[in-house]
């Protein structure tokens, strides 16, 4: 035999014993003349030195099988080396002394490696694949990893129960890494957990956690769940409930399912005091294969190795559920396990396809039955997932159910698909596939039965020959009868029908039955319980090979809904109509009154030193006819009253508040008060002789004598001079609108006319856009005013024609040109 090579140097010392040093604790007995003070169960009841003495003893216990474990692990490594180099078990344990001298390790590692290389067993490759990482890594360079798995595997295996295993586990393997603490749970098929072995926690506490529930959501349920390892830092901070919180309410926790050839039995549970960090990929790794290793175990719960069932094995379980797949009535498939060379799940084997299999392509059982179930369905890993719940179900033995799941068979590569109801369920090391496809008939015949409940649709079919009468459920309901009562025959309709109605259901009837043609009617119906309901009824005459009448068949729809609905709509039509002749009338008189005041195209008027031209433009719309107005009237004292003004609203209500306040503004111009006076007192007037009306204006009083405007405004657009070839807007002097307050102040300003100069006044509806601010609509309006005119009437046309407002109000523009 070659000796094993090591390329990375000296090793660490293990803390296991050699070959030489490997003793057992001798017996110990009865000192000479009885026991000691110590030992009598009278000596004074002083526990201390007893406490000791068993302490003692225990650990004594611990290295002893500590020693045996390595031991045994030397003895297996010297048999190797008996069997290889043909030699006695004295040179065999020279060789193996002086080949852990030359390589710089210890026996008991090289014992292992000897072993590994020999066995070429899965302990063997996770010992070579931790070897290989490690030298990548640079992480567990003394190899100690192996030594833990094949001293956890000889305590496995001299382990009589799954209790012992976690001793064996927690002794050999994970103490070492800090644990204090292993459970090793035995996963159930709906996903529950029981506590199969434990070390490191109290009878009391395993008493507590014998069974964990599916729902309870611990660790160790989450790596059942997800089918990987599962890492918690710090229970605390998780807010799980674990085994041992009490004691280490802060302690980390590491779960790890333990399963073989994909299927999951269980979960390895390990526990640390302290919380814990994220763990080194190696750690993980040892703790997967000490999963792996307690497997076995908890296939068999009494790790005896043995069926739970005496005298029951695999192949019996198989025949059994195949029976039981032949007792269904629904499609039912058995399959069975395909494990690679690695022992991993790879595909199912259809083992078994029951009499009432229906196969979407129209396949024989034959043609499916002994294939493998990608190769029947390949579309089964991609399209619907169904391949991936067949492997969830197998590893942990949870079933699964759906509803309307496809499922996609090939025949002469066309892709058929059906749609079924599909459950999955694991018996033993077999699952059993059963699928309801869906039977087009039944549905439409179900959608036909909702249909009809929620068209509040009864059929019927009355047999002349015979005289049987068939009523669906639905028309028993429209009649207000219970379902066993006789149903009323065509003849006897008048009976139940509203008087008014007799007559077109006795025309319906002669139509249907005398001439033999389908026929229609809608009816009163007056039910037994008082309730009348507005009913249509459709029937189509039934004729024999002879052209008599056999039959006549037909449906009830209980219309109420949509009766009432049309004498709601036939009144809001009516309503509608009344509402909208009102309106026209409104608005008819609100533009009479507004044309009597204010022309649309007034002529133009002269005043002292001055000439005046108004436009004005409608609303577009009439019911949109607006409170804008004007006024030039030449005062007693032979100044001239200018004003422009906008009431807040349309109609007929805006329309007599302009003429409120035009008249109102006339009479209080004849006092001689000034701009600011008179909007004062037009405030006083809008806020309390009228009702709820506000209003913008702008009032002027040109003095012809001095060619001076004294003006205030009262939250209006302030006017505009036109000088020349430049236009300014007067400033924004101090006002509020019409009405809004009952006593307000305004600002008086004075503007020195020149002749030649023209001022403009007007509304908002001149200049007012919804997607530009009014202060850049201003600004438009005067670039547009101090283009070169050769009139007044041709400027104030120009600006009516190229406003750019889309409020669609009504505009008045006023220009005012001195002499």
């Amino acid at each position: 035999m070659n000796s094993p090579r090591h390329e990375n140097g000296p090793r660490g010392e293990l803390s296991a014993p050699e070959a030489d040093d490997v003793t057992v604790p001798a017996a110990r007995g009865p000192r000479p003349g009885g026991p000691g003070p110590a030992e009598r169960p009278d000596a004074g009841g002083d526990v201390g030195p007893l406490a000791a003495t068993v302490e003692r003893l225990r650990r004594e216990v611990r290295e002893a099988q500590s020693a045996s474990d390595g031991r045994a692990l030397i003895e297996m490594a010297k048999g190797v080396l008996v069997g290889k180099l043909g030699c006695g078990p004295a040179e065999a344990a020279r060789q193996l002394a002086i080949l852990a001298e030359q390589s710089g390790t210890t026996v008991l590692g090289l014992s292992v490696e000897i072993i590994n290389e020999a066995s070429r067993d899965r302990v063997s490759e996770l010992a070579a694949e931790f070897l290989e990482r490690a030298a990548t890594d640079g992480d567990d360079t003394d190899g100690s990893a192996a030594v833990r798995l094949r001293a956890a595997e000889s305590g496995l295996l001299s382990a009589s129960d799954a209790q012992a295993v976690a001793t064996a586990l927690l002794e050999n393997a994970l103490a070492p890494l800090g644990a204090h603490g292993v459970v090793i749970w035995l996963a159930g098929a709906d996903s529950s957990l029981t506590l199969a072995g434990q070390a490191g926690f109290t009878e009391d506490e395993a008493l507590r956690w014998r069974y964990v529930p599916p729902e309870v959501a611990t660790c160790a349920r989450l790596a059942l769940v997800e089918r990987g390892p599962a890492f918690v830092s710090r229970l605390s901070d998780s807010g799980m409930p674990s085994i041992g919180r009490r004691r280490h309410p802060h302690g980390g926790r590491i779960a790890v399912p333990a399963g073989t050839g994909g299927r999951i039995h269980g979960v390895l549970e390990v526990c640390w005091p302290q919380p814990l960090a994220p763990q080194p990929p190696r750690i993980i790794r040892q703790i997967e294969a000490l999963a792996e290793l307690c497997a076995h175990t908890l296939e068999d719960p009494t790790g005896a190795g043995t069926p739970s069932v005496p005298g029951r094995t695999p192949h019996a379980a198989v025949a059994e559920l195949t029976s039981l797949a032949d007792h269904l009535h629904d499609p039912a498939l058995v399959l069975t396990p395909i494990l690679g060379p690695a022992g991993g799940l790879t595909d199912f084997r259809v083992h078994h396809a029951n009499d009432h299999f229906t196969d979407p392509a129209g396949r024989p059982r034959s043609a499916v039955g002994g294939s493998t179930f990608l190769e029947a369905y390949p579309l089964a890993a991609e399209d619907n997932g169904l391949f991936e719940k067949l492997e969830r179900v197998y590893a942990t033995g949870e079933s699964f159910q759906t509803r309307r799941m496809t499922l996609t068979a090939f025949i002469d590569d066309v892709p058929l698909t059906a749609v079924a109801d599909a459950s999955i369920t694991r018996h033993g090391t077999a699952l059993l596939l059963i699928w309801r496809i869906e039977d087009e008939t039944a549905r439409l015949a179900s959608l036909l039965q909702h249909a009809q409940r929620l068209g509040r649709i009864g059929g019927f079919e009355e047999n002349f020959t015979t005289g049987e009468i068939t009523w669906n459920g639905q028309l028993f309901s429209l009649y207000g009868l219970p379902a066993g009562a006789s149903p009323v025959p065509l003849e006897a309709l008048p009976a139940h029908a509203h008087p008014d109605d007799i007559t077109s259901i006795s025309r319906f009837l002669r139509t249907l039955m005398h001439y033999r043609r389908e026929a229609s009617v809608a009816f009163r119906l007056q039910r037994p319980d008082g309730v009348t309901r507005h009913i249509r009824i459709v029937a189509e005459p039934v004729q024999d090979a002879d052209g008599s009448l056999f039959a006549v068949r037909g449906a009830y729809q209980d219309i109420s809904a949509q009766h009432w609905t049309e004498v709601a709509l036939a009144a809001t039509r009516d309503q509608l109509a009344y509402t909208e002749a009102e309106s026209a009338e409104r608005s008819r008189l609100a533009l009479q009154l507004q044309h009597a005041i204010m022309p649309p195209a007034p002529a133009p008027l002269d005043a002292p030193g001055i000439r005046i031209g108004v436009r004005y433009r409608p609303a577009e719309s009439q019911a949109l006819i607006g409170g804008d107005w004007y006024d030039s009237v030449v005062l007693p004292n032979g100044q001239v009253l200018l004003c422009v003004g906008d009431v807040a609203g349309h109609g007929i209500e805006a329309a007599t508040g302009m003429v409120v306040l035009r008249n109102a503004l006339r009479g209080l111009a004849v006092t001689g008060a000034g701009p600011a006076q008179l909007l004062t007192w037009l405030n006083a007037v809008a806020h309390h002789l009228t009702s709820d009306l506000t209003a913008t204006a702008v009032c002027g009083i040109f003095d012809p004598e001095r060619r001076v405007l004294r003006w205030a405004r009262a939250g209006h657009l302030p006017p505009i001079l036109v000088r020349g070839a430049r236009a300014t807007a007067f400033p924004l002097t101090k006002g509020l609108l019409l009405g809004a307050v009952p006593n307000a102040e305004y600002e008086e300003e004075e503007v020195q006319l020149e002749p030649e100069d023209t001022v403009l006044m007007y509304t908002d509806g001149l200049v007012e856009r919804r997607d530009t601010s009014m202060m850049d609509s201003l600004t438009q309006l005067l670039g547009l005013a101090q283009r070169e005119s050769p009139s007044l009437e041709s400027r104030l046309d120009r600006l009516l024609t190229h406003s750019r407002s889309d409020t669609d109000d009504d505009t008045c523009l006023v220009g005012v040109q001195v002499r």
